[in-house]
C-alpha cells in the first residue's frame, strides 16, 4: 500500500509537467497559426488594394496610378517614403469632394431653404434675416450667382434657424430631410448623392491604416447628419466643418466661465454663427482639432487650395494632394469651364487632377440618371 502511494505520488508532478508541457504547445501552435492567418489576412489587403478597390476608377486614369504608387511607397517598410502609421493623415472636403455639390445647390443650403421656407413645423416662425438669407439661397439656385458675403450670412442663417435644437435633434433633421429625392436625378436620394469612386478611395486609404477626416464649409452637425445618412463610413469625431455656438438650455447670455452645467440642463444650438471652414480656416481647424500634418489632401475647388497647400509643402513626408474636376456633363451638374480652369490650377500647383467624365466608370451607380 506504501509503494502504492508512492507510486501516485510520482506520477502526479510527472501528470501536471506534461499537462503544463501540452498547453505551452498548443499556444505557441496556435500563436504561429494566429500570425500566419494575420500575415495572410494581411496579404488579402494588400492583393486586394490598388487596382481591385479601385475597380469604379478606368484602367488608364493617371490619378489611381499616382494614388496608387503612393500608397505603395509610403507603406511598404523599409521604403524612403514609407510613413509610420501614426502620421497617415488623409483630409477630404466634402462637397464636389465626396459628394454632390450642387443639386440645385449646396446640401446645406438646400436644407436651410427647405428650414425656413417650406417647413410646416417651422416656416411661421422664421425671423426677417432667416427668410432674406433663404431668398438669397434662391437667387443662387435660379442663377448659380451669390450675392455678396453669402457665405457668412447663411452661416448666420443656419445658427439662427436651428438654435435651441439639440445636435441630436439637429443630427435627426439632417438625416429625415437627407431622405428626400435629389432633385435632379432619378433613382438616389439627398442622402445617396456620394460619388462611389471616391467612397472607394477612402476605403482604399483605410484599408492601409490611414486616419480619414472631412473637413468641410459646411456646418458641422449638417454635415454628422448627412454622413450618418451615406453610404460614406467616417465616425463624427473625424468630421470637421462651420461651427455655431452650443449652450446649456438654462444658460441663457450668462458666459460659459459664469455657468455651471447641471442635471437640469441640455446642450442645445446656441444661434450664434462662430466661422466659417473654407480657405486658411481649413488650414487652422486642422491643426487645432487634428494635431498633424495632413499626407493627402483632396478637394474641388480654390477655397480647398490652402488645405492642399499645408499638405504638400515643409512636410517631412512625401505628401500629395488632388483636385476633382466636374467636367461630366452627363452623369453630374457638370460646369466646363469651371473644370477647365481647375485642370490649370492643378497644373501650375503641381496637385493631380481627378477627371469626372475620364475617370470613373459611374459616379453614382449605373441605376441613376439625370432628369
Amino acid at each position: 500500500m506504501e509503494n502504492e502511494k508512492k507510486t501516485k505520488n510520482i506520477w502526479k508532478p510527472i501528470a501536471i509537467i506534461s499537462l503544463c508541457l501540452l498547453l505551452v504547445v498548443s499556444t505557441l501552435y496556435g500563436l504561429g497559426v494566429g500570425y500566419k492567418q494575420g500575415k495572410e489576412d494581411k496579404d488579402a489587403v494588400k492583393k486586394a488594394d490598388g487596382n481591385a478597390m479601385l475597380n469604379l476608377w478606368t484602367d488608364d486614369a493617371k490619378a489611381k496610378k499616382e494614388l496608387i504608387d503612393y500608397i505603395n511607397a509610403v507603406t511598404t517598410e523599409g521604403s524612403s517614403d514609407f510613413i509610420p502609421v501614426e502620421n497617415r493623415i488623409a483630409v477630404f472636403d466634402l462637397d464636389g469632394t465626396l459628394a454632390c455639390e450642387t443639386d440645385p445647390a449646396y446640401f446645406d443650403h438646400c436644407i436651410y431653404y427647405y428650414r425656413v421656407m417650406e417647413d410646416p413645423s417651422y416656416k411661421d416662425k422664421a425671423t426677417d434675416f432667416e427668410k432674406e438669407v433663404a431668398q438669397d439661397v434662391k437667387q443662387f439656385m435660379d442663377t448659380g450667382v451669390s450675392v455678396p458675403d453669402s457665405m457668412e450670412r447663411h452661416g448666420k442663417g443656419v445658427a439662427s434657424a436651428f438654435s435651441g435644437l439639440t445636435p441630436e435633434e439637429f443630427i435627426d433633421y439632417v438625416k429625415n430631410y437627407a431622405k428626400t429625392e435629389a432633385p435632379g436625378y432619378n433613382g438616389m436620394t439627398r442622402g445617396e448623392a456620394f460619388y462611389k469612386p471616391m467612397l472607394q478611395v477612402v476605403e482604399y486609404l483605410k484599408a492601409n491604416d490611414f486616419m480619414v477626416y472631412v473637413v468641410s464649409g459646411t456646418d458641422r452637425f449638417i454635415v454628422r447628419g448627412l454622413v450618418e445618412a451615406s453610404p460614406l463610413d467616417i465616425p463624427s469625431q473625424q468630421i470637421i466643418g462651420s461651427d455655431e455656438s452650443l449652450v446649456a438650455t438654462d444658460q441663457g447670455d450668462t458666459d460659459g466661465l459664469d455657468y455651471q452645467f447641471d442635471d437640469d440642463d441640455q446642450l442645445v444650438m446656441g444661434g450664434d454663427f462662430i466661422v466659417k471652414n473654407l480657405d486658411m480656416n481649413k488650414v487652422t481647424v486642422i491643426q487645432q482639432e487634428i494635431g498633424k500634418q495632413p499626407v493627402l489632401a483632396f478637394g474641388n475647388s480654390g477655397s480647398d487650395f490652402s488645405m492642399a497647400e499645408y499638405a504638400v509643402n515643409n512636410n517631412p513626408y512625401k505628401a500629395k494632394a488632388f483636385m476633382l474636376c466636374c467636367d461630366d456633363t452627363v452623369r453630374e451638374n457638370g460646369n466646363p469651364e469651371k473644370a477647365a480652369k481647375m485642370v490649370n490650377s492643378c497644373k501650375e500647383n503641381g496637385y493631380t487632377a481627378i477627371s469626372m467624365k475620364d475617370d470613373w466608370k459611374t459616379i453614382y451607380g449605373d441605376n441613376v440618371t439625370r432628369k
